[in-house]
């Protein structure tokens, strides 16, 4: 499903990333020590319920340890020298075990919110700082876009950097954001000179502070909340990447978000359709099992073909990365597809399961919840739509010629 590799050949495919004119191309030459193995994550507890912070922590450290924020980095920078498919195949191998779409959220917030943008766009000086700490686990990051009146629309966001002295000052307010407050670091989309452009802030950076407001009742194995910024004075060497090169680095971001938040999703969804079949196959009804009517084996099978298809798509993305070519529209469409059926699913297995699917405690009720935070996560399904549409030249991105009549 995922492709496999040749474990006694003697080069492995590696991703290529351009960033402006600086193109980096990595391989590496594969051999018994540089092969990654599937991790182990049966010492990772499923989802039982809320977990208090601590436990949060705990379990991103745990999965740390296992090397899930290694996959696609080269090894020079410590990650594991393998690709996009290796990480589609241990984020849904995860999912699996975990069944906890918060803690999904959480790993691609910290890689796709921080480690990447640090990756393609920082200095050397910047990866030998946060790399090692963030790869290992021992600092938790992610960033922050989404402002209290702002979402989507970038261009409007109000928190604004101001050059100081020698550095910058910050301030402004961001909400919903993943991993907060309990993130070490974060990078922080502001306007420079009316220009977005991203910054490495410290949750104990002067002037900043990281909060519970704006907690969600959804993927409540992960954190969410707010920052706030008020003259909050950093350094010059804070500055991620160019003046200006913010919303590049934000549509990087979600890009690799979208194509690949699902792969943990998916995992947990093969769980869900595992205990569905289970379920239909106990459960007595009209004196023959309750899949042997076709109102429910016909459910069974639309969520078969849903988790399926998610699996295509994820793999689908995953190609196309260690291709080196661009994901825009398939991730949209991968986010749009998974966020969907994710939601469809979660419906239909509390429809088979009736009350018993509503029990309190139920995490089949919950996963409904988490659903529906999936189609607003990294981007709506109509923002999706809009951006599918606009890359097929039409929508946002036409503009007709006035004169053509």
């Amino acid at each position: 499903m995922y492709g496999s590799r040749d474990t006694g050949a003697s080069k492995a495919a590696f991703p290529r990333w351009s960033v402006g004119t600086i193109q980096f191309n990595f391989i590496a030459f594969a051999n018994s020590s540089t092969m990654t193995k599937t991790p182990d994550f049966s010492g990772i507890p499923t989802y039982s319920g809320p977990p208090k912070e601590a436990e949060i922590q705990s379990r991103l450290r745990a999965v740390a340890e296992l090397g899930v924020f290694r996959h696609a980095l080269p090894q020079h920078l410590g990650g594991l020298g393998d690709n996009f498919a290796e990480l589609v195949k241990t984020h849904r191998n995860l999912g699996l075990a975990s069944r906890d779409p918060g803690l999904m959220l959480a790993i691609n917030a910290h890689l796709w919110g921080s480690v990447f943008p640090i990756l393609l766009y920082g200095s050397e000086a910047q990866k030998e700082k946060f790399l090692p700490q963030l790869l290992s686990g021992q600092w938790l990051g992610g960033h922050a876009i989404t402002e209290p009146s702002c979402g989507s629309d970038v261009q409007a966001m109000t928190t604004v950097a101001s050059p100081l002295g020698e550095g910058y000052v910050l301030n402004g307010e961001k909400r919903y954001i993943s991993n907060v407050p309990l993130a070490d670091w974060l990078v922080i989309y502001a306007k420079l000179e009316g220009k977005i452009s991203a910054f490495l802030v410290s949750r104990d950076d002067e002037g900043c502070q990281f909060s519970h407001e704006g907690a969600l009742a959804a993927c409540r194995g992960s954190a969410t909340g707010s920052v706030s910024l008020k003259d909050c004075r950093i350094d010059a060497d804070r500055l991620l990447g160019k003046v200006g090169a913010g919303a590049q680095m934000i549509q990087k971001a979600l890009e690799y978000e979208r194509a690949f938040v699902f792969a943990g999703i998916a995992g947990i969804m093969d769980w869900q359709l595992a205990e569905v079949v289970r379920y239909s196959r106990e459960r007595r009804s009209g004196g023959v099992h309750l899949g042997k009517h076709q109102a429910i084996s016909h459910r069974i099978s639309d969520m078969k073909l849903r988790l399926d298809t998610i699996d295509l798509w994820l793999g689908e993305c995953a190609r196309l990365c260690d291709a080196g070519q661009r994901i825009t529209l398939a991730s949209a469409q991968t986010k749009l597809y998974a966020a969907e059926a994710f939601l469809q699913s979660s419906l239909d297995a509390v429809q088979i399961m009736g009350a018993a699917g509503l029990e309190s405690g139920s995490l089949m009720a919950e996963l409904v919840q988490d659903a529906m935070g999936g189609r607003l996560f990294s981007g709506s399904s109509e923002v999706q739509k809009n951006l599918i549409a606009a890359l097929l030249g039409t929508g946002d991105a036409y503009r007709p010629n006035p004169q053509a009549n």
